[in-house]
């Protein structure tokens, strides 16, 4: 049933960080309920595609209706989690905010997701994933010496920065109100979280071994040896043998030559190197270097997209990936090896089970029907 099975999470409907979170959520056992407003645009996905709700139910109630605004709190007082991720005081001004909450349930824990925070200059500023982390330092370390920074999609800030930061405080705090019986607001900003994962560069920059300039740093692409190769059919490999046994295992595997192995932190070395591996990836295709490198310890692996990931050998033999209803997707991360987590089923349509979740989580169908015929839920 997943390590959070029996929490109840009440994911007030939104975009990127905060679904994903409920979304983890989800995988991992909680019950998690999806409240979608009613009379919205929507989304042109159809819901089947969107996987960011999968695991979910999905209740629509009308949140501009003040039966609507009771109805969601009702359904606050059955929760152990409330997500949200819209701007900061959305939630006040409809009546949902974590003051009124805590009233009715005090362990309840809030979690909210925004890209500035709750607080601050920018609090009430819009803004995207690229916005965040290129404020919090991440986007400057990421491209080319002398081009202009590379955006790495979304993955830095909203999915890294924040919904899995998010993620681990509403767990944290989880824990932490089994024990006081309080719950508390956890405030998950982007900007917060993609700073933190810049932890371990800031100690390398106080010691003078990281330079704050992109592709001059080891793992930044400034190394040969840590960095990507086209192969002869278009292909790449990823090469990234840092350690010095790796190294000379890798330079073997290549055809370097001792020369270089001597030579590996030789930063004067660096750029005839690079050429030098340039030129040797592309005398092979990507599949011809698969197999050189095949059980060698060597730091190297075939760059993948998408469609090929799922059925490498590797992952394939994991699971790493799973069909549901015909849509190929990630399966639960991390493992547990007494309460694994799950895809219960495909993400549902919007509103799709309003009755039942109202009628589980303390309303009599009575109410149920009162409400929809006064446009309290859809």
């Amino acid at each position: 049933m997943g390590p959070l099975s029996g929490i109840r999470v009440l994911e007030f409907a939104g975009i990127g960080p905060g679904p994903f979170c409920g979304m983890l959520l989800a995988d991992l056992g909680a019950e998690v309920v999806v409240i979608t407003r009613t009379g919205g645009e929507g989304t042109p996905l159809e819901a089947r595609y969107d996987l960011l709700n999968r695991g979910k139910r999905s209740a629509a109630i009308n949140l501009k209706h003040p039966r609507g605004v009771e109805t969601a709190l009702r359904l606050a007082d059955h929760a152990d989690v409330v997500l949200e991720g819209y701007r900061p005081g959305v939630m006040e001004r409809l009546g949902l905010g974590p003051d009124v909450c805590f009233a009715r349930n005090a362990r309840l824990v809030y979690g909210r997701m925004t890209g500035w925070g709750q607080d601050g200059p920018l609090a009430e500023r819009a803004g995207h994933d690229i916005n965040y982390i290129a404020l919090a330092g991440a986007l400057h370390a990421i491209g080319r010496q002398d081009e202009p920074p590379v955006p790495p999609v979304n993955f830095v800030g909203d999915f890294g920065g924040g919904a899995l930061y998010l993620a681990l405080g509403v767990v944290a705090a989880l824990f932490e109100a089994r024990q006081s019986g309080r719950g508390q607001v956890v405030d998950a900003a982007i900007v917060d979280g993609t700073a933190s994962l810049l932890t371990p560069l800031y100690g390398l920059l106080a010691r003078g071994w990281w330079v704050d300039r992109r592709g001059e740093n080891v793992i930044d692409g400034g190394a040969p040896w840590y960095d990507v190769y086209q192969t002869r059919d278009g292909g790449h490999i990823a090469v990234g043998p840092i350690e010095p046994k790796f190294f000379a295992e890798f330079a073997d595997a290549t055809g370097l030559g001792a020369d270089a192995v001597a030579l590996q932190w030789d930063r004067e070395h660096w750029p005839a190197l690079r050429e030098r591996l340039a030129a040797t990836f592309r005398q092979r295709t990507r599949g011809e270097w698969e197999e050189a490198f095949e059980g060698r310890d060597v730091c190297a692996a075939p760059v993948l997209g998408m469609r090929e990931s799922p059925v490498h050998p590797h992952l394939a033999s994991r699971g790493t990936f799973v069909d549901v209803d015909g849509i190929v997707q990630p399966a639960p991360a991390p493992r547990f090896s007494r309460t694994p987590g799950a895809i219960r089923h495909r993400p549902p349509e919007p509103g799709a089970d309003t009755t039942d979740v109202l009628v589980e989580w303390g309303l009599s169908r009575s109410e149920v029907v009162g409400l929809r015929e006064e446009g309290a839920i859809g």
